[in-house]
């Protein structure tokens, strides 16, 4: 493993009459440790498993299937481009989420989501983002939904109409 050369060598000395130290050198051998870091390379390679990508199922429905629900168990979030949320049940006129920046918006949907599902347990959600919305913001949208324990949501694109009804348009 390791190796100490312990020649002497005779020689004139040097600098007037001292003498010079002996130098011990020492020589490691690699090859062992080398060895062992390959093994536990191998070792850790082969028994470590490969983590899958996770991903959100999504159920889509047929095309043009159509679902009739009441107008008092519908609520429709609205989600403009600079995420500004409105919010309605049925023909109501919508009404703004208050906070000033996005995670207290998102606080305060999150409240409004469980009061109102909470009175009303048939109540789906409705998601309409404005197609020039950032996606995280609809991931925002989802990741609350998912924490306050709502299944029941379905997503659309926001309408033209949709505009004219929160004054966007």
């Amino acid at each position: 493993m390791a190796e100490v050369d312990v020649s002497q060598s005779k020689g004139k000395q040097k600098h007037g009459g001292k003498k010079k130290k002996k130098r011990i050198a020492v020589r490691l051998d690699m090859t062992p440790m080398v060895d062992v870091a390959f093994l536990l390379l191998t070792f850790f390679m082969l028994t470590t498993s490969m983590s899958k990508p996770q991903t959100m199922e999504i159920n889509l429905p047929p095309s043009k299937t159509t679902a009739d629900v009441a107008e008092s168990n519908l609520l429709t979030l609205r989600i403009t481009e600079d995420f500004r949320i409105f919010w309605n049940i049925g023909t109501e006129p919508p009404i703004t989420v208050d906070g000033k920046e996005k995670k207290e918006k998102l606080i305060n949907l999150g409240r409004l989501l469980k009061d109102r599902n909470s009175a009303n347990p048939k109540l789906i959600t409705l998601i309409k983002v404005d197609g020039k919305a950032k996606y995280i913001d609809m991931v925002d949208i989802m990741d609350e939904l998912n924490i306050n324990s709502i299944t029941r949501f379905s997503l659309a694109p926001m309408l033209d109409d949709d505009k004219k009804l929160i004054g966007t348009l």
